[in-house]
């Protein structure tokens, strides 16, 4: 169990993210964006968080709150065979049942350690008081979790992918 806001979150897991439907949304986006007509499909299709909850609190505060940010470990990468993301690329975000709710494009990205992450992309990421503090213990809980589940060891000397990210696209 973890917690967000002072709620206990449940370990229950997320479906699988729907490729097909993701595919589907880019395209439609896509035809509105002349610069992406040779485009077939979105850089990735993922989900936030690690178990339902925390899922579906995360994609309803890039919809409808104050998220803008997100922060990926280096090795989370690595670890699952994907490219790091690069300024400019766009990702469809899912919620916990694996339906696509959003597309999102990188505006700013910076790697560098756990404890370089400051204030202001704290309050970015919009997640519980958004301080600095609330940052910390959240993502030292959440990348222990990943860490065990992707079998390396999770330390504060890792590099940290910091991501500032727009809403460009949501679903109906």
């Amino acid at each position: 169990m973890d917690r967000i806001e002072g709620r206990t979150l449940s370990t229950m897991e997320n479906a699988p993210v729907d490729r097909d439907a993701a595919i589907r949304v880019w395209r439609e986006y896509a035809e509105t964006r002349p610069e992406l007509a040779d485009v077939a499909e979105p850089g990735a299709v993922e989900q936030f968080g690690d178990n339902s909850d925390l899922t579906d609190e995360l994609i309803e505060l890039v919809l409808h709150g104050p998220k803008r940010a997100t922060a990926a470990l280096v090795a989370e990468f690595a670890a699952e065979g994907e490219p790091l993301p690069r300024i400019g690329d766009h990702w469809v975000a899912c919620d916990s049942t694996g339906r696509p709710r959003a597309i999102l494009r990188s505006t700013e990205l910076r790697i560098g350690p756990f404890s370089s992450v400051d204030a202001a992309f704290a309050y970015d990421e919009g997640e519980d008081d958004r301080t600095l503090d609330s940052w910390r213990d959240g993502h030292r809980r959440y990348w222990s979790r990943a860490a065990e589940r992707l079998g390396f060891t999770w330390s504060e000397d890792l590099e940290v992918v910091f991501e500032r990210f727009e809403v460009v696209w949501r679903t109906p």
